[in-house]
């Protein structure tokens, strides 16, 4: 009798587990696109600061161009539908590449990118990271400066892709990426995990790795100081990985992915996750994934999307998931706004 009640209680659980995830993201999209002004837009990120969002996104005339002409757009708007531009930074034959914000302890709004500069080829010849830092009201953007990475000497291709603040403590992923001479050999890339307290000066937490040319990974935390962190894998197999630690951040556990991820974004929920990413389909899409803790896809929306599109911003603000990607389904590469109610 005990058994056939614990079985039952289980049994309700389990429903009520599985009823609460399928009213998550459940209302009706809605998009629109807010910026095409450039030959090429791409690589988004979304945030809110004073009670205003802020989208920054690369303008370039490719994805990749020998020119070394890409620069950085911000924009912000009140209201999620009027928007217009704060800021244009700029480096002098450098390609500044995808976007990443955050807000600082001493509320400022950091913008992590990459210096970049391709030969006629589109090699990679030099990528490092740099961070620019706007005033307290999100006006006045600095120009953008290479961050520091203590004890690392071979800094000639390396990326910190993304920073996340926690109690006062910015983390992001550094990858360095290695390319042999020989055309035909393997390239290669490691992982580092750093951290900062002023958004320019890195060091280093030993423990993470992961194989297959891991690159852009995002750091997210949970109520419990958890480390949750995302990682895009380009070589192998190519499906991501989900990996957590506890503080301080030492050991590691890993769980394969059984998707690709491109430009991956996500958000730690109670019970699940939400991660946006690149679709590997024919064509490619954004999509947003509500999956459980471990990575397991309960729920996919494919936005309007196709061809070049990806690199998301997550922002949940008065109950609606709002999401910043780029795609090139409607012709050039275009900046858009999704709103979906949570």
């Amino acid at each position: 009798m005990k058994r056939n009640i614990l079985l039952c209680l289980l049994l309700i659980i389990g429903y009520s587990q599985m009823n609460g995830q399928s009213k998550l993201l459940s209302g009706p999209v809605t998009v629109k696109k807010i910026w095409d002004s450039a030959a090429y837009n791409s690589f988004t990120d979304l945030i809110r600061f004073d009670n205003a969002f802020y989208c920054a996104f690369r303008e370039g005339t490719s994805h990749v161009s020998s020119k070394n002409d890409g620069h950085l757009r911000i924009l912000k708007s009140t209201d999620g539908t009027a928007w217009h531009s704060v800021a244009l930074l700029k480096v002098k034959g450098l390609d500044l590449r995808d976007p990443k914000l955050s807000v600082t302890p001493d509320h400022r709004i950091m913008v992590t990118t990459a210096g970049a500069i391709f030969n006629a080829k589109l090699k990679a010849q030099k990528l490092f990271p740099m961070v620019s830092f706007s005033d307290n009201k999100g006006l006045h953007f600095s120009e953008p400066q290479a961050a520091k990475i203590d004890q690392v000497s071979d800094t000639s291709l390396n990326w910190i892709w993304r920073v996340t603040w926690h109690h006062g403590t910015g983390y992001g992923i550094d990858y360095h990426m290695k390319y042999a001479d020989d055309p035909h050999a393997t390239r290669s890339a490691r992982l580092l995990l750093v951290q900062t307290k002023n958004g320019v000066n890195f060091t280093q937490i030993p423990g993470i790795s992961a194989d297959g040319f891991p690159n852009e990974s995002t750091i997210r935390f949970n109520k419990s100081d958890e480390m949750f962190v995302l990682i895009r894998r380009d070589a192998g197999d190519k499906m991501g990985v989900l990996a957590k630690s506890a503080p301080p951040y030492h050991d590691w556990k890993y769980t394969k992915l059984d998707f690709q991820l491109g430009g991956p974004n996500f958000l730690v929920l109670k019970n699940n996750l939400i991660i946006a990413t690149r679709q590997y389909s024919s064509p490619a899409t954004t999509v947003l994934l509500l999956t459980d803790l471990q990575g397991k896809v309960v729920k996919k929306i494919t936005l309007p999307s196709g061809g070049d599109t990806s690199y998301p911003g997550l922002v949940l603000y008065q109950h609606t998931l709002w999401v910043s990607y780029y795609s090139s389904h409607e012709g050039k590469a275009s900046i858009y706004l999704a709103q979906i109610p949570m």
